[in-house]
């Protein structure tokens, strides 16, 4: 079953929610693909990745380099259902759906206030499948994420 969870940032940009993200994606042996369409919006995510934690680097890359294929995350302005770091889990950063999410383990959909109707009728298509597990995620004013409604 394909679980979906749904992050609404009201308080940090993806920049810095993303690499709190991975870190638990990489501790878990897992490898995460990372997809923004915008040129901008992937490079400042190369950046955080590399700078917003100093003490611990996530190893990363761009899709279409050399070391696509060994690279733990790999960050890409398309979704490929078979990406070439062999990633289970996807991070929708630029918070725009892609059906071919659902062929991963497990998807992050990050999205702030300018699409949350788009969150919400993908909420309620995504609940009415019985092969899909949704969850919300929110964020406090210290930064703390719970699940709820």
């Amino acid at each position: 079953m394909a679980r979906v969870d749904f992050y609404r940032l009201t308080r940090d940009p993806v920049e810095r929610v993303l690499p709190a993200l991975a870190t638990r994606i990489l501790a878990n042996g897992d490898r995460l693909l990372v997809v923004a369409a915008s040129a901008m919006q992937r490079q400042a995510i190369d950046e955080a990745l590399w700078t917003l934690q100093p003490a611990s680097f996530l190893p990363h890359g761009m899709a279409g380099s050399s070391d696509e294929e060994i690279e733990p995350i790999l960050i890409s302005g398309t979704l490929e259902t078979s990406p070439p770091n062999r990633a289970s889990h996807l991070a929708l950063a630029d918070g725009e759906w892609r059906d071919a999410a659902l062929g991963f383990e497990r998807t992050f959909l990050l999205f702030d206030n300018s699409r949350i109707d788009d969150a919400r009728a993908l909420w309620r298509t995504l609940a009415a499948r019985d092969d899909v597990d949704n969850r919300f995620w929110k964020q406090d004013e210290n930064g703390r994420w719970s699940e709820g409604p």
